[in-house]
């Protein structure tokens, strides 16, 4: 991997996604207009509810929404014939992808922190303290690479950009209800203990509400997440790399 060519696929990218409005909607307004509708949903004494609660699954929500923006992008490449023009140029597939991880783990900590901000005028308060914030993005961070993988194996079987937009809803929809909001029951547990979701939002949870940072739970998940996320992103750069590309 050439460090050079890299960054300069990484700021291309990122320009890109800067000059598509549809794409800065996704990601960065959606979250912002998601917890500002959440924190009224939630804050709100007579329903009984509270946002502190609500806000592990929150921060999960906003970034699983990333599987449909990287599956619509790489199918607009490919669409485009971007990808068959860079196979005839020095730049090799690590280089491609590896800038399509870092933008998206870009795109991912802002979100994260567009979530963090907003969420303050809901009275979230952590219970924890400045290392436990940074493992909280740390964790967000490495999820996003799921996300990642998720949307590469969705525009490998997709023959257009709507197609999958479609199609992601299919990996996008069980980790919402399975994996972050809904409460979980005897019945729905086998589903949400597969899903990366569940443990990202178990283990926020167990951060914000003051737990070690020691924590078995914490440690469990985060190994789950960290292990579950590297394989899946490096099945969907291998799927794109050798049938997503026709």
């Amino acid at each position: 991997m050439n460090t050079q060519r890299l960054f300069a696929l990484l700021k291309m990218e990122l320009k890109k996604i800067l000059r598509e409005p549809a794409y800065v909607f996704l990601m960065f307004l959606f979250p912002a207009v998601l917890t500002i509708i959440f924190g009224f949903a939630f804050s709100d004494p007579e329903l009984g509810m509270s946002f502190n609660a609500m806000a592990p699954g929150l921060f999960a929500y906003a970034c699983i929404f990333i599987i449909m923006i990287v599956a619509q992008s790489f199918s607009d490449e490919r669409e485009q014939g971007l990808l068959k023009r860079l196979s005839i140029t020095p730049m090799k597939a690590s280089d491609f992808m590896g800038s399509q991880i870092l933008s998206n783990m870009i795109i991912v900590m802002l979100q994260v922190l567009i979530v963090f901000i907003l969420a303050q005028f809901f009275d979230f308060r952590p219970q924890t303290d400045i290392l436990g914030i940074l493992l909280a993005f740390l964790l967000m961070v490495i999820f996003s690479l799921s996300s990642v993988g998720l949307g590469l194996i969705t525009a490998t079987i997709s023959k257009s950009a709507g197609v999958a937009t479609g199609l992601s809803f299919i990996f996008i929809l069980p980790q919402m209800f399975f994996g972050t909001f809904i409460p979980i029951t005897s019945t729905t547990r086998p589903i949400a203990m597969i899903l990366p979701s569940y443990y990202v939002t178990d283990a926020l949870t167990s951060i914000f509400k003051g737990d070690a940072l020691t924590n078995l739970n914490i440690l469990i998940d985060l190994a789950f997440v960290s292990i579950v996320s590297i394989v899946i992103v490096i099945i969907g750069i291998q799927l794109f790399k050798k049938f997503g590309n026709k």
